[in-house]
């Protein structure tokens, strides 16, 4: 009896976990297909090269059934310059995502990091713009809770720049 009511045990759990649905990547090609559409899409405005910018964004924007993005909203920014180009290269990522369980809408949060490459040789002129810069950002942050609901958070979008050009 013993044997028979573990078998049956062992028989439900193998099928529970068969019928789970494995997740498949929101945006359509997969995750590295999304990561090449930012890094060919996003396009580092030159105040923000000017500026030796850095730091992070943070969005969340809500996608329907057919990919089409709507409410993108900004979660925290260090610095609101940060935010203009990450926005453009997600207004171009309509119809590209996917919503999990056929759901009428839902909502990513997605976070964008922003960095220069470090020239071979640094100078103080390059030492005093970060300095300065990081003096004088004013990050766009929340001032009361932000209610998450059912969000997927998304991998962070890395966009690194030259400083020369």
């Amino acid at each position: 009896m013993k044997k028979t009511l573990l078998f049956l045990t062992a028989i439900t759990l193998s099928l529970n976990c068969l019928a789970q649905e494995t997740l498949s990547f929101p945006f359509q090609g997969g995750k590295d297909i999304m990561t090449r559409f930012f890094k060919d899409s996003l396009t580092v405005s030159p105040e923000i090269i000017q500026k030796k910018a850095s730091g992070s964004v943070i969005f969340k924007f809500t996608a329907d059934l057919q990919g089409r993005i709507s409410k993108i909203i900004i979660y925290y920014a260090d610095d609101p310059i940060l935010a203009g180009p990450a926005i453009e290269a997600l207004k171009r990522s309509n119809h590209k995502w996917i919503i999990p369980n056929h759901e009428k809408l839902h909502d990513f949060i997605i976070p964008f990091s922003f960095s220069f490459n470090i020239p071979a040789a640094e100078t103080r002129g390059l030492q005093a713009a970060v300095y300065d810069y990081y003096r004088n950002r004013q990050p766009v942050i929340t001032e009361n809770q932000v209610p998450l609901d059912m969000a997927t958070l998304l991998p962070t979008v890395t966009v690194k720049y030259d400083i020369t050009r």
